[in-house]
């Protein structure tokens, strides 16, 4: 489960790149309520989705060459530089190194071995995100990727992370936790893929609803369109992977009661 007291390896920002922020700023907002706000034109025209008036993720241009609209999810890092140097020699990419954000932080962009990327925050002034759990904010991540035991092997080596495997739709899934937690330090997991031309490993943000058939449909309304339509999944409760009118996929699920 996530949660707001960040500790290292958890997931503690994302945002998304999109070469059109009206756009993106009026679908988010008609389907989850956000509100956009800009840091300033210092910030490069970077901001913040807020909920309520709580940070929920960031949102700003495309900056990387050759980068393609896409959520990005941060993991919490102490130091950025050492997590660097551990995605090098567990065979990972830096994507670009880390960098001083003013005083709220330092970040570093990473590609895993098996072509997804993500990103590290070590938080100074800026803690990372203000609400997670709750409908409209984060509340699981999820990493798609052709080579599901390598990428266990890469994430418990540069952030310690502990995986279970579990039966799942006719096929694995791997529940992440966090170093030295049991099954409440869950915040995301693995999903094998096959991929088809064209679609590549990648994080997949889920994002907690009341009602996610709801959403679904009001997605589509909005200039989105629905990838896969939603499902249930005993246990776990009702998703969907929809996709926004700039071409980022995300997730959205009305979790089942906690026992």
């Amino acid at each position: 489960m996530l949660s707001t007291q960040f500790v290292p390896g958890a997931p503690n920002w994302i945002d998304l790149g999109t070469p059109d922020l009206e756009a993106v700023s009026a679908f988010y907002g008609g389907l989850f309520g956000w509100r956009a706000e800009s840091y300033g034109p210092e910030a490069g025209g970077y901001g913040a989705f807020r909920l309520d008036g709580k940070s929920v993720a960031g949102v700003g241009p495309l900056t990387e060459e050759g980068a393609e609209t896409a959520w990005t999810v941060y993991f919490h890092t102490p130091d950025a530089d050492a997590t660097a140097k551990s995605v090098e020699q567990a065979g990972g990419t830096v994507r670009f190194p880390p960098m001083d954000v003013f005083s709220e932080g330092r970040m570093a962009g990473f590609t895993d071995p098996g072509g997804a990327q993500f990103a590290a925050w070590q938080p100074r002034e800026h803690p990372g995100l203000q609400l997670v759990n709750d409908p409209g904010s984060l509340c699981w991540t999820e990493l798609h990727t052709p080579e599901p035991d390598s990428s266990r092997d890469f994430y418990r080596t540069v952030f310690g992370w502990q995986a279970e495997d579990m039966p799942f739709a006719g096929t694995t899934y791997t529940v992440l936790r966090l170093a030295g937690g049991g099954q409440e330090a869950s915040f995301g997991g693995i999903m094998p893929l096959a991929p088809p031309a064209g679609v590549r490993a990648h994080w997949l943000p889920y994002f907690e609803v009341e009602d996610c058939d709801t959403t679904a449909t009001r997605s589509e309304a909005l200039g989105g369109s629905i990838a896969l339509h939603p499902v249930e999944a005993e246990g776990v409760g009702r998703f969907a992977r929809l996709t926004d009118p700039c071409g980022a996929d995300f997730a959205v699920i009305t979790s089942a009661p906690r026992s």
